[in-house]
């Protein structure tokens, strides 16, 4: 494929999207636009190519979900050693992380309810074929509060179930790691759905609130990255339990001496220790830490001590001037200081 192929490819949400709008939205040239690129995107697992080139539109909002997680995790983790750079890579849903660590956990979550929100907010604005706003409750009315259903709710359980379908059908061996790849999946898909807000609008004379419509809205995505990372910090280290005939992994136990407890549904889960992420590993998907920005005096994660991982660091000054504490004065002109600030950076050896 040639370098312009590959990144249509990876972008395949605005691909499909020029697709649409060059053939003024007849479908079966979609189809077949959709076919060309679906084969040719990296990453994807044969079920999904098959949902590719069958749901174009619905593929769109899934390069958006996925690109909301992406952006999410680098967010979340961007004074840790680790700061997801490298999942951004080669493929639709990034690098995969080998190692079935936190970060892989917490990687596998937001992803999954990146897609489902994603979906779920195209179906809200008309975008997708097949779903809309959710109808289950409009104009039924809460009896305690005096309000009725109404406006466009989100139709979240469209969202979760395309997601559902879409991520998990990349789980296609039977082992541990799948184990552990579809239990996040759905962690993820769980603090969605929990996130989940009520908003409503009043009716009557003069601002009174006479009556009330309302109607759930999907969170902010920022929300489920914190949620997220706080069951990151609290994630638990499990293990599978094997079938006696086929040796087969069955389940996910948590790994403790004489403990058969399963983890609970809304618990991140990992199966290995998490590496140290100090040096360029692309089997674990380190970058490393050289050349990463560090805060000398801070006692956090990104410390100069906790970053650089003993390595020491470099420190470079830099001098900003710019013009401060401007006046008016009559007649007619502005005068105005000379400010000077010299700032310190530190960055790994």
């Amino acid at each position: 494929m040639s370098r312009t192929g590959r990144r249509c490819a990876l972008q395949v949400f605005l691909c499909l999207g020029l697709v649409y709008l060059k053939i003024g939205g007849l479908w079966p040239v979609v189809a077949l636009g959709a076919s060309i690129i679906c084969n040719n995107i990296p990453g994807l697992a044969p079920r999904q190519r098959t949902i590719c080139q069958s749901r174009p539109d619905a593929i769109i909002a899934v390069g958006e979900g996925v690109q909301m997680g992406l952006s999410e995790c680098q967010f979340q983790f961007r004074y840790s050693r680790w700061n997801c750079s490298a999942l951004g890579e080669r493929t639709v849903f990034g690098k995969e992380l080998r190692v079935g660590s936190k970060e892989a956990a917490f990687t596998y979550a937001i992803m999954a309810a990146g897609v489902a929100h994603a979906v779920a907010a195209a179906c809200s604005r008309g975008t997708l074929s097949g779903c809309g706003c959710d109808q289950e409750k409009k104009n039924s009315y809460n009896q305690e509060e005096g309000w009725k259903w109404g406006g466009c709710s989100a139709d979240l359980r469209y969202g979760l179930a395309f997601s559902k379908v879409f991520v998990d059908a990349r789980e296609v061996k039977q082992n541990a790691r799948t184990l552990m790849n579809l239990h996040n999946n759905q962690v993820g898909r769980k603090v969605l759905e929990k996130g989940m807000r009520l908003e409503c609008k009043c009716h009557g004379v003069s601002g009174s609130c006479t009556t009330k419509t309302c109607w759930m809205t999907l969170p902010k995505f920022r929300q489920l990255g914190y949620f997220l990372k706080d069951k990151y910090n609290q994630a638990v280290h499990v293990e599978p339990v094997r079938a006696s005939r086929n040796k087969r992994p069955t389940f996910l136990k948590i790994k403790r001496p004489h403990s058969y407890h399963k983890p609970k549904d809304s618990e991140l889960v990992y199966i290995e220790s998490s590496p140290n992420y100090c040096e360029a590993d692309q089997l674990t998907g380190s970058m490393g830490t050289q050349g990463r920005l560090c805060n000398k005096t801070a006692l956090q994660p990104n410390s100069c001590d906790l970053m650089c991982c003993g390595r020491g660091y470099n420190t470079n000054q830099y001098s900003h001037v710019w013009q401060c504490n401007c006046k008016f004065l009559w007649c007619c002109y502005v005068k105005c200081n000379t400010c000077r600030e010299r700032t310190e950076v530190h960055t790994c050896k």
